[in-house]
């Protein structure tokens, strides 16, 4: 009936008003009050590299960790906490905040914050133009970032402002710029590598003037870093820190206490699997490490080889509009098999859970769709206070980790809609004559 569509049509509205209203609440009161009065965690990593470079001290200091928080006192950026260091980052990482390095350090953070908010304001505006969302359909969205949003203000990371980077580089492909798509997402891969995964799907689609477009503006950063910095300090980065990094080998004798923050296959399975009488005395079966490796790299070579039959069905063109499914199982994907990753990288998510959801709307997988939503949702508004306290409790230690329980579901979704897509989509696909005489 019209008055029934119309009083359900009303009544949705008001709940998402409503829903909108309370997640700017929360946003306001628990992420950017409380980051806009005091420094923590990683902030100061940024700004102390930022100042050094800014004070032209010698760069190549940059990954002598004892030095760098001697710089940090010396620059008053709090006290420092004794594993903090510069690496693992990446050496144009000092660059990121030069333009900033001249205020204080809470007003610098303050800056940023003010800064990062208005990207997210930007991310709206740009999902409403990509998806035809309506605005506060895209604001929700975004809210519902939940955790990510909360650290990634308080921290300073730059993955705000790279997911909304992604999303632009997105709308400027739609808007037929690959070139200019590319170098959106290539400047920010020496800083953080994420955006590596959105460049390969493009690449693998055979969208070759975006993935050069990201090797120039990749190169082009590369290159300043290099002329301001110097090559020592790359050359350190190397040879000494990226290949510690990427195994997962950083900080060894912190890997018990961070493991809930990181959440991953590593830090879940040094838990399990580990035995340490200081940081972890109650694992569920103490392994040899070689033991241990093994498994880790077992679970990873599975996730990797799941990914592999829908890949190759994406590309052979056999999946309508393939480019959305392939960055999605491409971004989550290094999510799941990275050493570490913490909250605040999950906005990263924005771009790639967006275009699955709307990939299997349209192909008519509504379910997958919405599981890949409430996934999205639950992953911003995990509990963490209820199941941190189960680490180093024996098997009972798998309940500390629920962000990656959750990103694993969605990976599993996404490749089930993949390689069994819905009957309506599969009879599209395979009776376009009978489509185009329906039409």
């Amino acid at each position: 009936m019209p008055g029934g569509t119309s009083m359900s049509g009303s009544f949705s509205r008001i709940c998402k008003g409503l829903l909108l209203v309370g997640l700017l609440v929360h946003f306001f009161v628990k992420d950017v009050m409380p980051a806009f009065t005091a420094i923590t965690s990683d902030f100061p990593v940024y700004i102390t590299s930022a100042k050094l470079v800014r004070d032209g001290q010698d760069a190549a200091k940059l990954y002598d960790a004892p030095w760098f928080r001697e710089q940090m006192q010396h620059y008053g950026v709090g006290t420092p906490y004794k594993n903090i260091a510069f690496a693992p980052y990446p050496p144009p990482t000092a660059l990121f905040l030069v333009p900033l390095a001249g205020l204080q350090p809470l007003t610098a953070l303050r800056v940023v914050i003010v800064l990062y908010t208005l990207c997210l304001v930007g991310s709206m505006l740009l999902l409403s133009q990509i998806f035809a969302w309506r605005l506060v359909d895209s604001a929700l969205f975004i809210l519902l970032s939940g955790h990510a949003l909360q650290t990634g203000l308080a921290y300073g990371h730059p993955y705000i402002p790279m997911s909304a980077a992604c999303l632009l580089a997105y709308y400027l492909y739609l808007q037929r710029m690959p070139w200019v798509a590319g170098l959106c997402l290539g400047i920010f891969v020496p800083i953080k590598y994420r955006p590596l995964s959105i460049l390969a799907g493009f690449g693998l689609l055979r969208h070759w003037r975006v993935l050069l477009g990201g090797g120039v503006g990749a190169a082009a950063v590369v290159l300043l870093s290099i002329a301001v910095l110097g090559w020592e300090v790359h050359y350190i980065f190397l040879t000494d820190v990226v290949w510690n990094h990427l195994s997962g080998r950083q900080s060894p004798a912190a890997l018990a206490a961070h493991s809930p923050q990181a959440q991953s296959f590593d830090m879940m399975f040094a838990q399990l699997f580990i035995l340490d009488p200081l940081q972890n005395p109650h694992p569920w079966v103490a392994l040899e490490p070689p033991v241990r490796t093994l498994a880790l790299i077992s679970t990873k070579v599975l996730l990797v080889l799941a990914a592999v039959p829908a890949m190759v069905k994406l590309v052979r063109g056999t999946v309508a509009n393939a480019l959305a499914p392939t960055i999605g199982i491409l971004a989550i994907l290094p999510l799941l098999i990275a050493p570490g990753s913490g909250t605040y990288a999950y906005v990263l998510l924005w771009l790639p859970v967006a275009l699955l959801i709307e990939h299997f709307r349209s192909e008519g997988a509504r379910v997958h769709a919405y599981l890949i939503f409430g996934i999205y949702t639950l992953i911003g508004f995990i509990p963490y206070g209820h199941t941190n306290p189960f680490v180093g409790r024996g098997g009972l230690t798998v309940l500390a980790y629920p962000r990656l329980f959750l990103l694993l579901a969605m990976f599993v979704v996404c490749i089930h809609g993949v390689m069994w897509p819905s009957r309506q989509d599969e009879a599209r696909l395979q009776s376009p004559a009978s489509a185009a005489q329906a039409s």
